[in-house]
């Protein structure tokens, strides 16, 4: 099955982008609700938003299947990220609006959730673990970046308006102090876009699993609000706001590659 798309580069840098899948099984799909087979939780365009890393010599990879099949960035015994705070699982049952994903009768068992996980969860994460070894064989170091994004008020998970940029380092253990260090520093640099480092997304089970900066792993996840480069009420990809935070990010890849002080 082609369950993710890789492509390999030169620089010891690999870009994932766990949520960008939109596509649906036909025997899962036709037990979803008609607002759920639209698959709305889409980190859309994150693919084309990061497509200009390819330059850099990043490894990017990218899975075919929407979260709604199974969460890449859950934990595969579904250990909740936030406990205590609204979230979804991993494989959801809600959707970020409060509505259902499925229709009455159609929940996966836990047999079946299991078979998800062994079909869609394990290979993506079996190409990422390699793709790590890889480029740490390689360079002595690599840098794990997750790139997501979210509708900027949600607030089925968080109060208000989500700041523009939301970088997580799993509360600083998924890199090193320098690093992140030096990416608040390319933020605190610039006023065009809001900022929060470990704010309401700190990580999630990508960042705290693979990041390891004792031993040249370091892992940060950027959630970044819809609106800086697409228009959430029409789904569709702006350009011009993208340019704009495609540049932000690119700054930020640079400063976390630079290396220790």
């Amino acid at each position: 099955m082609d369950i993710y798309t890789l492509h390999r580069g030169t620089a010891p840098l690999l870009i994932s982008l766990p949520h960008d899948g939109t596509q649906l099984p036909p025997e899962i799909a036709a037990r979803l609700t008609g607002s759920a087979r639209s698959v709305p939780d889409t980190d859309w365009f994150v693919s084309r938003l990061y497509d200009f890393a390819r330059a850099m010599g990043a490894s990017i990879l990218v899975p075919r299947y929407s979260r709604y099949v199974v969460d890449l960035n859950r934990s595969p015994d579904d250990v909740s990220l936030y406990p205590g705070q609204n979230t979804t699982g991993l494989c959801p049952t809600v959707q970020f609006s409060g509505e259902a994903v499925y229709r009455e009768g159609g929940l996966p068992t836990p047999e079946e959730i299991a078979e998800r996980v062994q079909l869609y969860w394990r290979p993506y994460h079996d190409a990422l673990a390699g793709e790590i070894a890889r480029l740490h064989g390689e360079h002595g170091r690599v840098l794990l970046w997750e790139g997501h994004s979210i509708r900027s008020q949600v607030p089925f998970l968080f109060e208000g308006r989500l700041p523009d940029f939301n970088l997580g380092t799993a509360n600083g253990a998924s890199c090193s102090e320098a690093t992140q260090r030096r990416m608040q520093a390319v933020l605190t640099a610039q006023s065009e876009k809001s900022w929060v480092v470990n704010g309401r997304f700190k990580g999630g089970y990508i960042t705290r699993h693979y990041g390891a900066p004792a031993l040249g792993i370091e892992a940060v996840q950027l959630e970044l609000a819809q609106t800086t480069y697409m228009d959430e009420d029409t789904v569709t990809y702006a350009p011009d706001l993208a340019q704009a935070t495609q540049e932000l990010i690119f700054r930020l890849l640079t400063a976390a590659l630079r290396g220790s002080d």
